[in-house]
């Protein structure tokens, strides 16, 4: 059995942490290493635990999961943090996205959603659907600043790149990708890697904002 993806789950509801626990613990590729009820808590169980994945609610006492993601990507950059919200509109959960997130996960999603994105985000996919990154886009895209599509970083890619690229803003899964553009999953993986190094992004959530500030969302 190959190595299994870490998970901490930071909510100040047992039951929602009891309901993730059970849901995970079933799978077999995935371990969950604590819980916490705060961000506080999850920072120094994050140091101790050493999760490949935290699973982290916004609002929170003592501390909110906005200042908790942001500390954990800052000291722990190989960390994917996943947000939970309530509302698919929850500004502070676009917060957290903008703080370094992986993206976000509503806390009603159905088990196997649950499941994927923890997979996703381990695999460094963001995990944002195209109808939850055009809203969040809807909510802040006017106060995104924008960049020349001319850019030195965006010259930097091949036509193929490019493609990929725009594909990634359009939400498109690796294996959607494969298929829209008629290449293995593997050379698209390749692909992904090239464009997030040539353009200094940390994940597919940065290289999607910044597809948007560039413009190049709606390109085909």
């Amino acid at each position: 059995m190959s190595e299994q993806i870490r998970v901490l789950l930071v909510d100040d509801q047992q039951l929602i942490r009891m309901g993730f626990r059970m849901v995970l613990d079933a799978e077999p590729d995935i371990h969950v290493v604590g819980e916490a009820e705060n961000g506080e808590e999850g920072l120094r169980m994050v140091a101790g635990e050493h999760p490949d994945v935290v699973l982290m609610d916004v609002r929170m006492p003592v501390m909110d999961g906005i200042e908790a993601t942001e500390r954990i990507i800052e000291r722990f950059p190989s960390v994917r943090v996943v947000v939970l919200t309530t509302f698919d509109l929850d500004e502070y959960a676009f917060a957290a996205v903008r703080a370094g997130a992986s993206g976000f996960l509503l806390k009603d999603a159905h088990p196997q959603e649950l499941t994927g994105a923890i997979r996703a985000a381990h695999a460094g996919e963001a995990v944002l659907s195209p109808r939850v990154t055009r809203r969040m886009l809807d909510l802040f895209g006017k106060n995104l600043p924008t960049e020349d599509p001319a850019s030195p970083a965006l010259e930097q890619l091949t036509e193929r790149e490019r493609e990929v690229f725009i594909a990634m803003a359009r939400g498109l899964t690796n294996a959607e990708i494969a298929a829209e553009l008629f290449v293995s999953e593997s050379t698209v993986k390749t692909h992904v890697g090239r464009v997030l190094t040539k353009l200094d992004a940390r994940d597919r959530v940065q290289a999607v904002i910044l597809a948007h500030r560039m413009g190049l969302a709606n390109e085909e």
